[in-house]
């Protein structure tokens, strides 16, 4: 089975929100939505689902509009597959290779490829300067931009939210982005950001079973306030079977804020795909 986690650039116009998720049907497993960021993560199953919520991402949002704290190149901006399970990393790789064909052909989209070839922060760093569209257009859609899609292994998408300092949010947000740069390293991708009137330091934990949201609240409460957690998504059972349940609350987790809990949940209510599967 293929987890799809689809990074669209809205946040704060529910209405096309909603509209975009309803098109992976019965495929959608959760959706996280951000104002600040101005920016949703839609946890789909398979390949079907991520081509219905592209092509309606693609009619409804328009980037030239966007603002938001979030680092983006797309409305689209990123669709990573995810193997799950006994499914092999070659099946995600495909999927990705497929998606970005059809996106390229029937959305006009220029699509960058990350994955065993590269990272998503380099992709970032380099479209349409150091890097060329893999495929599609060598110039970004008018409306839509670019999309980055790739093939990663489970990950835990986390926020802390820190306490705001006795100098402002500009002295709160220059400790985020040190407390950040202390995080970085295999396990952990780490950025300080400011979002309204606060702070966060907004991670990936791309080995959460090494380094999971205990790990870093304890290592960032450790030098700087922690107001509160905020997990983006879902996460893996395992991950949240290693983390004591007396602090589940304090980190924003929950029994039924798993992968595998969604999956089951799934399988238990009629299924109807995306509804445009594309070939």
């Amino acid at each position: 089975m293929l987890e799809c986690v689809v990074n669209i650039s809205e946040g704060r116009d529910l209405t096309a929100v909603q509209a975009i998720a309803a098109a992976a049907g019965a495929d959608l497993l959760d959706v996280h939505t951000d104002p600040d960021h101005n920016r949703s993560v839609l946890t789909l199953v398979g390949e079907d689902a991520p081509r219905s919520v592209a092509r309606r991402a693609v009619e409804l949002l328009d980037l030239g509009a966007h603002t938001g704290a979030h680092p983006r190149i797309g409305v689209l901006d990123v669709v990573p597959f995810v193997a799950l399970g006994d499914t092999p990393v070659g099946a995600a790789v495909q999927a990705r290779d497929a998606f970005a064909v059809w996106a390229a052909d029937e959305l006009r989209l220029p699509c960058f490829l990350y994955g065993p070839e590269r990272s998503l922060p380099e992709v970032r760093r380099g479209a349409f300067t150091t890097l060329s569209p893999d495929v599609g257009p060598a110039e970004p859609h008018p409306t839509a931009g670019a999309a980055a899609v790739g093939q990663r292994p489970l990950l835990v998408a986390y926020n802390l939210w820190l306490e705001p300092g006795p100098e402002g949010v500009d002295a709160d947000l220059g400790t985020a982005r040190e407390l950040a740069r202390g995080l970085r390293g295999p396990a952990v991708r780490a950025l300080g950001l400011r979002v309204g009137e606060r702070v966060q330091v907004s991670m990936n934990l791309v080995d959460p079973t090494t380094v999971g949201p205990a790990e870093v609240w304890d290592r960032v409460s450790a030098q700087a306030p922690v107001e509160r957690a905020e997990l983006v998504g879902l996460v893996p059972e395992a991950v949240l079977a290693a983390t004591p349940e007396a602090r589940w609350a304090q980190l924003d987790l929950a029994a039924d804020r798993t992968i595998e809990a969604r999956l089951a949940e799934r399988a238990r209510r009629p299924h109807r795909s995306g509804s445009d599967g594309g070939s």
